[in-house]
């Protein structure tokens, strides 16, 4: 991956709804090399999709939560079946396996707080292996985005 790369990526990550042709412009390679170049990004598989980004408020989702969940064990069937339910709640919009005081953190979206309890009550609890659930509401969005901070090799 070189410069010219990075200056694709960053670009896109702005803005995938560029054309090839104003793409093209931006990182200074005439439409042909520039798609070849998208095209190779895309097989080697450092684009992975393209996506529209909503805005929550607009949407009715004002309420993000963070959870931090505590399995009973830590053993691999545990992990697996709070792993899968996961995949399986639209509300929750990231999952990470932790290191720490936590097993998992996750984020949640939610229309309101009586939605959030519909999901802890008739969701969350309801899966096997969960000893602790510990909720932290977000009071405001200081920070967000989903560019990837890329740096542009060194020569």
């Amino acid at each position: 991956m070189d410069a010219i790369d990075i200056k694709i990526l960053r670009e896109l990550q702005e803005n995938a709804k560029l054309t090839n042709v104003e793409l093209a412009s931006r990182v200074n390679l005439s439409p042909s090399p520039c798609l070849a170049r998208v095209r190779a990004l895309e097989a080697s598989g450092c684009i992975n999709r393209y996506v529209i980004l909503l805005d929550p408020l607009t949407m009715g989702l004002g309420v993000s939560v963070f959870i931090q969940v505590s399995l009973e064990k830590q053993v691999e069937k545990a992990l697996e079946i709070f792993q899968a339910a996961m995949h399986r709640y639209p509300e929750v919009m990231e999952c990470y396996l932790m290191s720490g005081e936590s097993d998992y953190m996750l984020r949640v979206v939610v229309e309101d707080i009586p939605a959030f309890e519909r999901f802890i009550i008739d969701k969350l609890t309801k899966i096997q292996g969960i000893s602790q659930i510990r909720s932290s509401f977000a009071l405001k969005q200081v920070k967000y985005k989903t560019a990837l901070p890329l740096n542009i090799p060194q020569k």
